[in-house]
Order: C-alpha cells, then sequence, then structure tokens
C-alpha cells in the first residue's frame, strides 16, 4: 500500500522538516520582534505596508493573536515594569508561573476592556481587523492546521504543535520571565530586566530584555560590541531592500573638550542618563570600593555582595538588602559620599516637573561640589560630564 500521502504533497525528508520547523517558529519570532515590538508598540521602525500585513497575517494564522492585543499588554508591562499591575512580571508572580503560565498570564490582561482601550491606541483598524482577524481570531489557527496537513502529512501535526508551543514558552515564559529573573544588566534600570544571551538566534534579539528596557524606543537591541540583535540584523537588510526605515536607535554620548555646564550639557546628560549612570559605576563607585577593600584587608565586611547593593536601583533591593545598604553607608564615609552623589545624580532625570532652569543649577551644583569633593575619580568624573554633548542633527 502507497503511504505517501501520509507525508503530505511536499513528502520531505527528516533533516528536511526539521528546517522547515525552525524557519517557521523562526518566522513567528520575527514577526513579533520586528513587526508587534519595534514598529507597532515602540514606533521605532517603520515597516514597508506590504510587510507589515504579511508578519499581521502570519501571526494571526500561526498563533490567533491580535496586534492590539500584544500591543496593549506589553505596553502596560513597561507602564508597570516589576511594580503590582505588571501583566507577567516574576516579580511580582514568581518565575515558575510566569515560565510555564505566562501564556495565561497575557490572555488573562489581553482580556481587559481597560487594558486594549488605554494601552492598544494606534493599532490597525481597517475592515481586515475588524471582519476577519478580530471576528474570527480562530480561523487562523484552523487555516494553519489544514496547511501543514496538507503540506506535510502526519509530521504536520509535530511541526504544528512545536509551532504553538515556541511562543507562549520563549516570548511569554522565556523573555518575560528569565528576562526579568537571570542574566547580566548593561544599565541600572528602575526594574529588574537582563539580558540572557546567547539565545538570540532562537529570539530574535529579545533576549537583549536589560538594553531594550533601559532604551524602549530603540530599534537596535544591542549595545555592546560583542552583542548580537539578528532582529537589527534583519533590520539592516529590510531597510537596504527598502522595505524598513529606521525611525530610533538608542543615543550614543558626544564628547567634547570639557566646558562650562550650559543648558546643552544638562539636555545631553539627560538623554544619555543611562550611560552616565553606567560610567559612574565604573569610574568612580566601583573604584572607590577597590580603595577601600584594599584599605580594610582581607577581612573586609566590603567584599560580599556589596558591589551589587551600591550599583543597585534602590528600588530593586529588598529589605535585607536595603538595611544591608544603609550599615555600610554608615560605617564608611568615601562609600557614602559617592553613593549620595550618584543618588543626587540621578535625581536630574527623575526630576520630571522641575523647569530647565532648576534643573540646571543642580547640575552646575553637582559638578562643583564634586569637584570639591577631594575625591579624585569623582573629580575626574564631574569634569568628563561638563564634556557631554548632544549628537550632532
Amino acid at each position: 500500500m502507497d503511504l505517501t500521502f501520509l507525508y503530505g504533497a511536499l513528502n520531505l525528508s527528516f533533516w528536511e522538516y526539521v528546517l522547515v520547523t525552525f524557519i517557521m517558529v523562526q518566522t513567528t519570532v520575527t514577526a513579533v520582534t520586528l513587526y508587534l515590538h519595534r514598529d507597532a508598540t515602540h514606533r521605532s521602525l517603520d515597516l514597508h505596508p506590504a510587510l507589515r500585513h504579511f508578519f499581521r497575517f502570519w501571526i494571526w494564522m500561526s498563533s490567533g493573536m491580535l496586534t492590539k492585543e500584544w500591543v496593549a499588554v506589553h505596553r502596560k508591562h513597561h507602564s508597570f515594569s516589576d511594580e503590582p499591575g505588571d501583566p507577567h512580571s516574576p516579580v511580582v508572580f514568581g518565575l515558575r508561573k510566569v515560565l510555564f503560565e505566562g501564556k495565561e498570564l497575557y490572555t488573562e490582561e489581553a482580556c481587559k476592556p481597560e487594558t486594549l482601550e488605554k494601552y492598544g491606541r494606534g493599532t490597525p483598524d481597517d475592515w481586515v481587523e475588524r471582519n476577519v482577524y478580530s471576528r474570527y481570531w480562530n480561523v487562523g489557527i484552523i487555516l494553519m492546521v489544514v496547511t501543514d496537513l496538507v503540506l506535510f502529512g502526519v509530521p504536520g501535526i509535530i511541526i504544528l504543535a512545536i509551532q504553538m508551543m515556541a511562543m507562549p514558552f520563549f516570548a511569554a515564559g522565556v523573555i518575560n520571565g528569565l528576562g526579568h529573573h537571570s542574566g547580566y544588566r548593561n544599565f541600572e534600570c528602575e526594574d529588574a530586566a537582563r539580558n540572557i544571551t546567547p539565545w538570540g538566534v532562537l529570539l530574535g534579539g529579545e533576549e537583549l530584555h536589560n538594553n531594550h528596557h533601559a532604551f524602549p524606543a530603540s530599534a537596535k537591541f544591542s549595545v555592546r560590541s560583542w552583542e548580537f540583535d539578528i532582529g537589527w540584523f534583519f533590520i539592516r537588510v529590510l531597510e537596504f531592500l527598502g522595505l524598513a526605515k529606521v525611525i530610533r536607535t538608542a543615543p550614543e554620548p558626544a564628547r567634547v573638550e570639557p566646558r562650562r555646564v550650559d543648558l546643552d550639557t544638562l539636555r545631553a546628560v539627560i538623554i544619555n542618563r543611562m550611560h552616565v549612570l553606567r560610567e559612574y559605576s565604573r569610574k568612580v563607585t566601583l573604584p572607590v570600593l577597590r580603595a577601600e577593600r584594599a584599605r580594610d584587608g582581607s577581612e573586609s565586611r566590603l567584599r560580599r555582595g556589596v558591589r551589587k547593593l551600591l550599583v543597585r536601583h534602590p528600588r530593586l533591593l529588598d529589605e535585607s538588602g536595603a538595611r544591608r545598604l544603609k550599615e555600610i553607608l554608615d560605617s564608611n564615609a568615601a562609600l557614602r559620599t559617592v553613593h549620595e552623589f550618584r543618588e543626587r545624580l540621578q535625581q536630574l532625570w527623575s526630576g520630571a516637573n522641575a523647569s530647565n532652569e532648576r534643573l540646571l543649577g543642580q547640575l552646575k551644583e553637582w559638578c562643583a561640589q564634586a569637584e570639591a569633593s577631594g575625591v579624585k575619580v569623582l573629580q575626574d568624573f564631574a569634569m568628563s560630564l561638563r564634556g557631554y554633548a548632544l549628537q550632532p542633527a
């Protein structure tokens, strides 16, 4: 009996099935990171209308997801990141729940009309969205089931299962779970976001989660020279083909000779605040910590876990960590000095309601007092801060 029909119209070999499965999953990942995330949610990328609709159709067909729902849930995540109200934070719900029940958390939030109304604005609302995708959201999945069975036969069932599991696990679980729990941090933003490389080929660049939370409006997620954002690679290819236009990327500090602090200096410092804070940790906080450790000797109480306490955003410290940090600062004048200057520097970009004149006065005062502090690394940093400049237009 001829059983070739069991393997579908294409009748592929085993490794061809593996390749097809990988390509289909990666197409979904690419649609999510380029279209849903960078284009529709953060407006950092402008995709060609034809490509945008292809991704929109593919997501509907492969998962039944709607653009407005995904965008609304993700925008709310940024608004309440790792605080009560965040739809899928492991800090709020625990890592296990987000990792293995991330899809359920997403669905629960996506069903809230108030979330869609407040955070889903500006998403597609054309005839196709209203009369096809939104009305018949499950037809897309049925279409994918039929397509997989016709083309791939019985193995299509496995391909379909992998497709349907990949998005909930990688996006809802790994990125939203591990991306706020494990990994390294380039920038001390106010939430717990972390980078979880080396999974870039599988996750479309979304694994660079700390970089994204530091610069959410950037179309490029990689920041350091050795980081690889495959989504950015795709963007550059599409840009070359005329199918995409980059609107914004993360700011890069421009430096000039140190000069009098003026309004341009203030703007440059605030725009590059994540870089400024990172440089402060590298060039002020950690050198002072090393010097104090050397001075105290091998039995120094500054050895275990102190680095994390000094550089982490205060909001991310638990009660025990905050108490230990206070004890350390109370007992060490040098660390207390540089830590207080760090907190005052952060207040420059936290004072949203302050006038430019007031903020400029605060920056001038900060630089003057840092230069008079007697702490060499702090004096050097204050001088370097005078050299921050706006990028040429």
